[in-house]
């Protein structure tokens, strides 16, 4: 069955393992899986890795500051569409989408994690737009332009959006680019549902009831997603799967439980797939996108109708790609 994955850090990881591009790499997921898969599009998210974050250290690479970072990564997106364009074609929208797909090949959307790079600017943000990008992850872990993260500091969790990140918010929804919540504040969550005419999204994120991690969502931001018509995307990393979060387990079962808690709360329109693949590492039941037919199966043994787990893999995003993207 087809699927669409609202997150990956595949770029990144290119990056970071001298990879020209995404199209086959020694990570988690790449173009040659995803296409095994059966995918119809993968957002490929650039993150932003922190100034003293130690992926720069292990892999021996000096960090030399956002920019130089950014470009080689938007390199590294456009040589995989451009470079294999007989598998994989950019999609700016979900015309783009259903165009690939009668084409032939599966769609590639451009996404930031870490708005941070936007400097506060709308110029900024516009020139973001014009590159493609068509989703943005407010904050990471870390205050930016945008807000303030998730914490378990309860003083910073509270914190809502900037001044700023209010106008962003507001500007990218004009603009048909998608407000992504996950690693945001509760209380900046909180305020872009006061701000939102349009559907957002929780690109990677889960039921915090089930794990009690910042990054995951309480029940009353399911219902607030699933009221502005969004979605939320199972995420596979054990911290956000299990109760002890810092098993390293990322099991289908939990995956099952996650989902059917989530439409329990929020109803069958509100659940996508968020994978984070390349973002984690642990004891794996779902390595890659090439195995993604493990989930989709355990939700028919779980008893979900046909049309609910088509609804989870690709059309509930499909609807939010359909109402935000221009």
């Amino acid at each position: 069955m087809k699927f669409i994955d609202m997150h990956c850090d595949s770029v990144m990881y290119a990056f970071f393992h001298g990879n020209s591009d995404c199209y086959e790499t020694t990570g988690m997921c790449d173009i040659k899986k995803l296409v095994a898969g059966g995918a119809l599009a993968q957002f490929l998210g650039i993150f932003l890795p922190q100034p003293t974050s130690k992926q720069w250290t292990n892999n021996h690479i000096p960090y030399t500051g956002d920019e130089p970072y950014l470009q080689r990564c938007l390199e590294i997106f456009y040589n995989t569409v451009n470079h294999h364009s007989d598998v994989i074609a950019q999609a700016r929208c979900a015309q783009d989408i259903l165009d690939n797909e009668k084409n032939g090949k599966m769609s590639a959307l451009l996404s930031i994690e870490d708005g941070r790079d936007i400097q506060g600017s709308m110029d900024r943000l516009q020139l973001y737009y014009d590159w493609g990008v068509r989703l943005i992850t407010l904050t990471w872990n870390m205050k930016n332009c945008f807000g303030s993260p998730n914490s378990k500091d309860p003083n910073i969790m509270a914190e809502g959006l900037t001044d700023f990140g209010k106008d962003a918010v507001c500007r990218m929804q004009e603009l048909g680019m998608l407000v992504d919540v996950s690693h945001l504040s509760d209380g900046g969550f909180w305020d872009v549902v006061k701000l939102a005419n349009k559907p957002f999204v929780a690109s990677h994120s889960n039921a915090r009831a089930l794990s009690n991690h910042p990054r995951n969502l309480t029940d009353d931001m399911i219902r607030a997603i699933a009221d502005h018509g969004g979605v939320t995307g199972l995420n596979f990393m054990p911290e956000f799967l299990n109760q002890d979060t810092v098993s390293k387990d990322s099991r289908i079962e939990l995956m099952i439980q996650h989902a059917k808690y989530i439409i329990n709360i929020g109803g069958e329109d509100v659940l996508g797939i968020g994978t984070d693949f390349d973002g984690f590492h642990g004891n794996l039941e779902i390595e890659g996108p090439h195995q993604m037919q493990r989930l989709m199966n355990a939700f028919k043994n779980a008893g979900f109708s046909d049309d609910l787990v088509e609804k989870i893999a690709y059309k509930n995003t499909m609807r939010v790609l359909k109402d935000v993207l221009k």
